[in-house]
């Protein structure tokens, strides 16, 4: 590829000519392939990236060169042309060149009215986007006569002390300054940085030779495309408007022409049959030269088409994917391409209902986007009162300072969830995520005023209970009233799309799924498997907790056993449904892992139920709930603790595990359970649970008369754990990797508060990026990579995996394909985008191996 420090600094546009959109910009090679392809392109020169470079500084090139392939007294337009059209630039200048004499001209071609009204919007473009003059002094005039010309020219003079300027070449190094020193400031440097542009990227300009789009016989402007923008389906859509120039004529007004036949007005196609059929052909050229579905700028100057222009159509996330599988199926593009193609946002964006884009946006408060989609209901602060709306057939909203295991079943009852505490790893957080429930976390700027049972929002506004409230889980925004909203839209082209990412990607994605409705959604997804059931989430629901709280009060290990005698069959239901609808795959059940306490209530009302559930004074139970309460109970009696210190609950879990298993092996199906430890430190914890695991595993078999066989695997979710790998390798079959745990004993941050100040580390370069939403490769990831190399010492057919919520993120899964980690798992409704993500990884590391 030719060196942008060795090429010319600007070039005629010919097929021939040396041109590259890394040098000139992808405007100026798109104009080139469309000569090639014999398009009728105006005459058009390209500066290159180092020539506008150069002008920013103040080193013109040869005006008189530039101009000499135009002829005497062109009229001409300039147009960025950077790298990435999504990169923008500078607004595009037309009709430099005129000037008295030109006007004088063009007076006697195109009309007086025409030709003044065309010198009058040049001046007052060249003073406000050239010389920067106050735009109040320039309005257009009603009438475009001589006498508002010499206005507007008199206005300049007036303005800069100096006449308007009648040199063609000094106007167009006047544009060229402008323009180069436009893309080199603060502002447009910040605006396309944040469209992913690299801070120091180049800009090219072409200059091209104007078609007026005004003057005798048919003339205008206008834009075709062939695809419907939000669809992706065929449609010629587009607007021409004669006697015009420029697309900023093309909107709504009065005049505009449709394109094709149509009952609400005149067309293109009727006016203009021939230069209609010309486009049509151009579209269908394009799309299969130029591989894509382009948009084409055209202007007709005395019946004669001119195609100024030609980009990528805009397009909403359902129209990426089909247009990418269209061109694939029509063996334009090969599938590994149109797998590269979308970005795996768009596929979240297809998944959850969107507020729609041309909504107004009425933002309350903006918290962190924690589980995508939008939804709209009415403000409730309780989850009783959420069950309660869900019970009368009302969509709400509940709203919580934090969520804890008792509002699960509100968090299933409403439409969304916004909380004002905790990250995007936090208990509502992950639950969101699980249920597919658009939801908000760390929305710290919002405030429950409970007297008034009313919101505050910052600007002091107060949202009662039963306020409709629009929670947009996609960028984080809490909206007010009901906005407009876009379906969610799963069609062919997504499931096609689907199918060829994993022809392609060599690293599995399994689903973490908690209910039978998880799992089912995962299966509907294509997951692999499911990579991590928390059964915990299992014990919140109906009158289970009520058989929890009462094994917790249990006062000896008989008791203990008595009351989840009771709770087996239900745990036993719950394993016959997931493996019924896995139907072979492999399901990872992690045993019991949060402390006991999160099952018991906190408030004086809850404590008064509780006593009375279990027959008991209110004080002894309130002493013994006060007794579970640890200082930092994420980091003690949870997890494997737990289940050493009170083994009945683990008895329970793999007694209803196995029993299910022969249930279904004696229905004729084959699984293997996978059985998972949580929180284990030591390998001594791994023995212990093992030797209990397979009595119970022994007892089963003897009882059901069925054999059946099963996994056991350990979740690294202690720094100590990953170092360890090797010693507690030798006792499990897999290892999989909590990231959420992991990362938060590893920087010491409670994933539930660092929403508070992660915001501020995050701008002031502390940390790159919020640890709990994407991977932190360089500390967390050194301990996952210690971890898999030990764990492959201690067994070298070890199974390695990630279950944190990082699962489905690009980052980790790119990290765990280097790692040689055999599948990534993550919520349900994030398996498209981790499928479409590996296999476009794999893709990139097939291509740069070829390279």
């Amino acid at each position: 590829m030719q060196n942008e420090f060795e090429c010319e600094p600007f070039t005629l546009i010919t097929p021939t000519a040396l041109m590259s959109p890394v040098v000139h910009g992808g405007r100026a090679k798109c104009l080139q392939r469309l000569v090639r392809l014999d398009m009728p392109v105006p005459k058009t020169i390209a500066l290159s990236f180092r020539a506008v470079y150069d002008i920013a500084i103040g080193v013109m090139p040869d005006m008189a060169e530039i101009l000499a392939p135009f002829g005497p007294n062109p009229l001409l337009s300039v147009r960025p042309s950077s790298q990435d059209p999504d990169w923008g630039g500078p607004s595009a200048i037309l009709n430099i060149g005129m000037n008295d004499v030109r006007h004088a001209a063009m007076v006697n071609d195109i009309g007086e009215k025409a030709a003044t009204e065309i010198y009058i919007r040049f001046v007052r473009s060249f003073a406000l986007h050239v010389s920067r003059l106050d735009p109040d002094a320039f309005d257009l005039p009603k009438v475009a006569d001589r006498t508002a010309l010499a206005q507007i020219l008199a206005s300049y003079e007036h303005e800069t002390d100096e006449p308007f300027p009648q040199d063609p070449a000094v106007q167009l190094a006047e544009v060229l300054r402008s323009m180069a020193r436009a893309w080199d400031g603060t502002t447009a440097r910040l605006l396309r940085q944040a469209k992913g542009a690299p801070a120091d990227a180049g800009l090219g300009l072409v200059v091209q030779a104007m078609v007026l789009g005004v003057g005798q016989g048919e003339c205008g402007t206008g834009f075709i495309q062939f695809i419907n923008s939000a669809t992706g389906l065929p449609q010629i859509t587009g607007r021409y408007l004669g006697q015009s120039q420029a697309r900023a004529a093309l909107g709504d007004v009065e005049g505009a022409l449709y394109l094709t036949k149509d009952t609400r007005g005149p067309s293109l196609e009727e006016q203009c049959p021939a230069v209609f059929d010309l486009l049509v052909k151009a579209g269908a050229v394009t799309r299969a030269k130029l591989r894509e579905e382009m948009q084409i700028e055209f202007t007709i100057e005395n019946d004669c088409l001119w195609v100024l222009d030609a980009v990528r159509v805009p397009r909403a996330s359902r129209a990426s994917v089909r247009v990418a599988v269209a061109l694939a199926e029509d063996k334009i593009i090969p599938r590994e391409e149109a797998v590269m193609r979308v970005e795996p946002t768009a596929l979240s964006a297809l998944l959850h209902r969107q507020v729609d884009p041309n909504a107004v946006r009425d933002r309350i408060v903006t918290g962190i986007a924690a589980s995508p989609g939008a939804a709209s209901g009415r403000i409730v602060l309780t989850a009783t009162e959420a069950q309660a709306s869900a019970a009368r057939g009302e969509a709400c909203v509940l709203v919580r300072r934090e969520t804890t295991p008792e509002d699960i079943r509100g968090m299933h009852a409403a439409v969304a969830v916004l909380t004002m505490r905790g990250g995007v790893t936090s208990h509502a957080a992950v639950i969101g995520r699980g249920l597919g429930v658009p939801c908000i976390v760390g929305a710290s700027d919002l405030a429950i005023d409970r007297k008034s049972q009313a919101l505050i929002a910052p600007d002091g506004r107060r949202f009662a209970v039963g306020d409709i409230i629009t929670v947009d889980g996609t960028t984080g925004d809490v909206l007010v009233g009901e906005p407009a909203t876009m379906e969610a839209t799963l069609d062919g082209a997504f499931q096609t799309l689907l199918e060829w990412a994993d022809e392609f990607r060599d690293i599995g994605v399994r689903a973490n799924a908690d209910t039978p409705a998880d799992a089912q959604t995962a299966r509907n997804f294509a997951a692999q498997g499911i990579g991590l059931c928390r059964t915990e989430h299992m014990f919140f629901d109906g009158d289970r907790i009520g058989v929890m709280r009462e094994m917790i009060f249990a006062g000896s290990s008989a008791d203990r056993r008595a009351v989840l005698d009771r709770l087996l069959p239900m745990q036993r239901m719950d394993f016959k449904k997931l493996f019924r609808i896995m139907h072979g795959q492999p399901v990872c059940i992690r045993l019991f892992d949060p402390p006991l306490h999160e099952f018991l209530p906190s408030g004086k009302a809850g404590l008064r139920d509780l006593a009375e559930q279990l027959a008991l004074p209110v004080h002894e139970v309130t002493e013994r709930v006060a007794a579970l309460s640890e200082y930092n109970p994420m980091l003690g009696m949870r997890g494997v603790r737990l289940g050493i210190a009170v083994p009945e609950i683990y008895e329970m879990q793999v007694r209803a595990i196995f029993e299910a298993t022969a249930i279904i092996t004696k229905e004729g199906a084959k699984i293997v359970p996978e059985i998972m430890i949580p929180l284990v430190s030591a390998m001594r914890e791994v023995e212990l649970v093992k030797a209990q695991i397979e009595g119970v595993a022994a007892a089963v078999r003897a009882e059901k008369n069925v054999e059946f066989t099963y996994r056991l695997g350990v979740m690294v979710e202690t720094p100590r754990a990953a170092l360890r790998a090797e010693d507690i390798a030798k006792h499990a079959s897999f290892l999989s990797f909590g990231t959420n745990d992991l990362t938060q004993m590893t920087y010491g941050l409670s994933r539930d508060d660092a929403g508070r100040f992660m915001s501020a580390y995050v701008k002031q370069g502390v940390y790159a990026e919020d640890p709990f939403h994407m991977l932190d490769v360089e500390g967390v990831g050194e301990l996952l990579s210690i971890g898999a190399v030990r764990g492959r010492l201690g067994n070298p057919n070890i199974v390695l995996s990630i279950c944190g919520e990082h699962g489905g993120s690009r980052t980790a899964i790119e990290f765990c394909r280097k790692q040689g980690f055999d599948y990534v798992s993550c919520s349900p409704f994030r398996v498209p985008v981790a499928r479409l993500s590996a296999a476009q990884l794999a893709i990139a590391a097939r291509i740069s191996k070829k390279g």
